[in-house]
Order: C-alpha cells, then structure tokens, then sequence
C-alpha cells in the first residue's frame, strides 16, 4: 500500500534519470529521447491546474413566460423566456437569480436553452436541451469574475412532478 507521504517518488527517479541520461551528452536517439521526455514531464508537472467546484442550486420557476411564435398552441419555434431567483441547495436562502430563453424544438419533448445564473462572485452561461420531463444536461459555456472563462456542465432535476422548483448541480472543471 502507497502512503501518501511517498506519491511522487517514481515520478522523481523517473526525472532524474531522464536528466542525467540527457546532461551526460548522450547524442543517440535513445539520449534524445530521454531529453526530451525529461522537458515534457517537468512542463506537464509545472503546469497550473484548474481546482473542480461544483455549486449546488434551487431554482424557483415563477417568472416565466411561454410566447406563441408559430402555429396555435405548443409548436416548433415558440420561445419560453424567463427571470427567476435561485436559492441555496436547502432551498431556503436567496444566492441569485437566473435568466434566459428557450425555443422549443420537439413539440411535447424538448426545447434548446441559454441562460445566465448570476451569483455574489459572477455569472455562469449553459446552453443545451430542456426536457419536459426528467433530468436535463446543460453544457456550461463560460461566466464572468470568479467564474471567468468556466466550463463544465450543470444537471438540472425537477424537484417534483409540477414541478415548483429545480435541483441545478453545476460541476465546473
């Protein structure tokens, strides 16, 4: 069993063999190679990486709106638009609030979606495809302050079968 005072340690022999293979002035192919696994491994390890986060919402659905574009009734190219506040995991304290649209694109089925939630630290964009029913997976396309440049994906699940409220998990990468 590895303890974790030890993580690294192969990573280690592993560099400072590739370093000394390519200071000892090997010019084959096998000396060169080396070289230039030692500079890859040492860029990759340098590297920054992003810390995951993921944010854990209640949307409360009360300021929405359907527009009948097309033919009577629900039918292709009619537009939902919307302006909601959104609250903590327990559904209990105000975070933001969250807006957008969304065009239906399979009567009884389906509509493509984009919105903003907008937090106390910034903003948060997805787009994807609405479900009438069930779960829906968005795609998080950026946000603005301490979520510039965010990406990721956000799972929408109705609270219940009205419903009056959704579970947003965003997972950001």
């Amino acid at each position: 069993m590895r303890r974790n005072n030890q993580k690294g340690i192969g990573m280690t022999t592993f560099l400072t063999t590739m370093t000394a293979a390519a200071a000892t002035g090997r010019t084959d192919a096998a000396g060169r190679t080396a070289a230039r696994l030692a500079i890859l491994t040492a860029v990759l390890l340098a590297a920054p990486t992003f810390a995951a986060e993921q944010i854990k919402v209640v949307e409360r659905p009360v300021g929405e709106t359907t527009i009948d574009l097309a033919a009577k009734g629900d039918s292709v190219g009619d537009m939902l638009v919307f302006a909601n506040t959104v609250f903590d995991a327990a559904n209990k304290v105000q975070v933001g609030t969250d807006q957008g649209y969304c065009i239906r694109t399979v009567v009884g089925k389906s509509w493509e979606c984009f919105w903003t939630l907008t937090l106390k630290a910034g903003q948060i964009t997805i787009e994807g495809p609405f479900s009438d029913t069930g779960d829906s997976i968005f795609a998080v396309t950026g946000g603005t302050g301490k979520y510039a440049g965010a990406k990721g994906s956000m799972k929408l699940h109705p609270r219940d079968a009205t419903p009056t409220g959704y579970d947003f998990t965003y997972d950001l990468l």
